[in-house]
């Protein structure tokens, strides 16, 4: 009984510790930019062996991802703050380990299977504009906020310094060298071709032409290739020219990069950050579909877990959204095809819903 009680009594004084911390800051958003922000906070002054090797000449790439940090945490708390946000993450999180999760997430942020599907064509200019931009992060962040940086020494070697420590020499002409030296060439060529690749995709396409918004669609295509046309300018520049007209450009490429990192988190290039919680609602499909599958109140088929279906229902009736039907059913108890059908009954007068035919392309791919 003693043991008990103070159980509860610790449990208590923990829940009124967490809530005072929670107290002490004006809402879910400001809390995690606080924490984000001391994060990278810390992770520089390691970097940087306390603040003592840093590029003033990145400053503008380190306030801009400071502000891509702002709005990315308030877009992911304004998503994840949804109910049906709340159950994929909650549930997901809980399946994290299951034992297809790797196998998953190479397909879901590697490989890209699942556009595989949708053609060759449109796989590839995901891929290229994908690990174009991910080989882009992954070099100038570290460099940004000083946690790499390179080093070379009189004898012709080239030290790759990561949090203060030399993880790697190489000769400043080998092939290692010449890599790192390029990685951002190689990311920018990346990046424009699989955006020439999109965008001739939907100026070609009939369909694609006609789903197209140029602010929503196009607009984050041409920023993402005013950044590496004007990256590799400055390569130019430099190789070709001398240096001549590099301050210039090397200002007109940042702000295109900053402006980019400020407006990435509010428009369609937002789903590149938030890619990986494709990898939680993948199993959470997978798990509870494994369980048991709901049958479609008129067809009969199989079309979603049982799980989900009564997840859409407990969602829609918090936002007191109610789909009953006079028949007694629930529309989240009905398949794609039958639901259609249903919602053009409506309409005809007709109950097309009850018509046991098939619809052409319900099993299409793509």
């Amino acid at each position: 009984m003693q043991t008990n009680i103070q159980a509860n009594v610790k449990a208590k004084a923990k829940k009124e510790n967490a809530k005072s911390i929670n107290n002490a800051f004006a809402s879910h958003f400001a809390k995690s930019m606080f924490l984000a922000v001391c994060g990278l906070a810390i992770l520089t002054f390691i970097g940087t062996r306390m603040f003592t090797h840093i590029d003033l000449n990145l400053y503008g790439y380190m306030v801009g991802t400071l502000v891509f940090l702002g709005g990315f945490f308030y877009r992911f708390i304004a998503w994840g703050e949804r109910p049906p946000s709340k159950i994929i993450i909650k549930k997901g999180l809980k399946l994290l380990f299951r034992k297809s999760t790797p196998q998953t997430s190479v397909e879901h942020l590697a490989t890209y299977r699942f556009i595989w599907n949708r053609g060759i064509y449109r796989w590839t200019q995901h891929v290229l504009i994908g690990w174009g931009c991910v080989l882009a992060i992954c070099v100038t962040f570290p460099l940004v906020f000083g946690w790499m940086y390179f080093t070379m020494e009189d004898n012709g070697l080239y030290n790759i310094i990561l949090f203060g420590m030399q993880i790697l020499t190489v000769k400043a002409d080998g092939i290692i060298a010449n890599l790192s030296y390029n990685a951002l060439n190689i990311s920018a060529v990346m990046v424009i071709a699989g955006v020439c690749m999109a965008l001739y995709r939907r100026l070609k396409n009939m369909q694609a032409r006609a789903e197209q918004k140029f602010l929503y669609d196009f607009l984050p295509l041409y920023m993402l290739l005013l950044v590496s046309i004007t990256g590799l300018a400055l390569t130019f520049m430099n190789i070709f020219l001398h240096g001549e007209g590099q301050p210039v450009m090397s200002l007109i490429h940042q702000w295109s990069v900053i402006i980019t990192l400020i407006y990435l988190p509010f428009g369609k290039l937002a789903h590149i950050p938030f890619r990986p919680m494709s990898v939680l609602a993948r199993n959470y499909r997978e798990h509870y579909g494994e369980q048991s599958m709901k049958k479609c109140k008129v067809c009969g088929d199989e079309f979603v877990s049982v799980e989900q279906s009564k997840d859409v229902v407990d969602v829609l009736g918090v936002n007191d959204i109610e789909f009953k039907t006079k028949e007694g059913y629930h529309l989240a108890e009905l398949c794609l095809p039958c639901r259609r059908k249903y919602r053009i009954a409506q309409f005809s007068g007709f109950p097309t819903h009850e018509v046991k035919v098939k619809e052409a392309n319900q099993n299409a791919k793509g």
